[in-house]
């Protein structure tokens, strides 16, 4: 089986390639630059902008299934940049898909599409697509996803969606980076009264769970044209999630505190004065990063278990040992 792995390179990329290569697939990567790791794994490179749209032909021809990880993340930056790395890029994926008659392809979707800054108590996939969005990363995410989804097509081309929350674990880039650095610079703040319970997912269960769906993908199974929440399936307090990392590289917990009220105003305060500013930097704080931290949001991965048979593998507690050893 031959597979492609769009953002090979990065964090939940690279993990998928190494899954895929442990069941044998032959895998190749598209990614913007050359990357040494994915040379020793012995991983085909393509290299090219996810929104040029010959870029992904090259890469799609000749696959048997591919896995769609490449995206722009974050909470700020201009619209014309998600939408043509998360929307056209995916949609281009999907006409490459076509154009070459790759039978199957799974999308890395993300949970926030559902989220429009209220509480979300163990919500399944019933829940609708946001009404409201508080940053760019989560609209052009949802409009992507609704194209994959809706290009599902029995006997010509198979799609399904995945949502993981909050991924982290060794290799990370950005997540755990970055608190630990806002930490040490003194710049982290509670939000909220630090009560909130959020879904988390260690990064080999997700890639576990990209291998699972597209094995599962047939004509007579449920999952061609699904989307899906995926998760430890064991929510965690957010602020004392936190802690527990920066406990791990010796910083002190969280201490200083802000409601979300005045949180959320001073988010919306800083995106219009830097917007007026014509800044590009991201602010400190924002509308959607004061829901995020202060707001519950976790939920059901029981259509996974079923429909693909999801179990993670790696629990809270040996992920975070495995985090821990990878900091120190």
């Amino acid at each position: 089986m031959k597979a492609l792995v769009t953002g090979a390179n990065g964090f939940l990329g690279s993990y998928i390639v190494r899954a895929l290569l442990d069941q044998g697939y032959e895998v190749t990567g598209m990614t913007r630059t050359s990357d040494e790791q994915l040379e020793r794994w012995g991983v085909r490179q393509v290299h090219g902008d996810i929104r040029n749209a010959a870029s992904v032909r090259e890469a799609c021809d000749g696959q048997d299934v591919v896995f769609h990880a490449a995206a722009i993340s974050g909470i700020w930056g201009p619209w014309k940049l998600y939408h043509g790395v998360n929307t056209i890029g995916t949609k281009n994926v999907v006409e490459a898909c076509r154009e070459h008659q790759v039978p199957k392809l799974v999308y890395t979707s993300s949970p926030s599409v559902t989220f429009d800054g209220e509480h979300q108590l163990n919500e399944n996939e019933s829940a609708p697509y946001a009404k409201k969005w508080l940053c760019h990363y989560p609209h052009s995410k949802a409009l992507a996803e609704k194209y994959v989804l809706e290009a599902n097509q029995p006997g010509e081309l198979l799609t399904c969606a995945l949502r993981p929350h909050l991924i982290w674990g060794p290799g990370d880039r950005h997540l755990v980076p970055r608190l630990i650095e806002r930490a040490k610079a003194k710049k982290l703040r509670r939000v909220g009264d630090g009560t909130n319970r959020v879904d988390t997912i260690y990064v080999t269960n997700a890639a576990d769970a990209h291998v699972q769906a597209a094995e599962a993908l047939s004509e007579d199974s449920p999952v061609g044209g699904s989307a899906y929440f995926i998760s430890q399936d064991d929510p965690v307090n957010c602020w004392g999630w936190i802690n527990d990392i920066l406990a791990m590289v010796g910083l002190p917990r969280v201490r200083r505190s802000i409601s979300f009220y005045w949180a959320y105003r001073l988010g919306a305060a800083l995106e219009a004065a830097y917007e007026i500013a014509g800044k590009e930097s991201e602010p400190r704080m924002t509308r959607f990063l004061a829901a995020q931290l202060a707001k519950s949001h976790y939920c059901d991965v029981g259509r996974a278990k079923a429909d693909f048979g999801f179990s993670p593998r790696v629990s809270n507690s040996e992920g975070m040992k495995l985090l821990e050893k990878s900091l120190r």
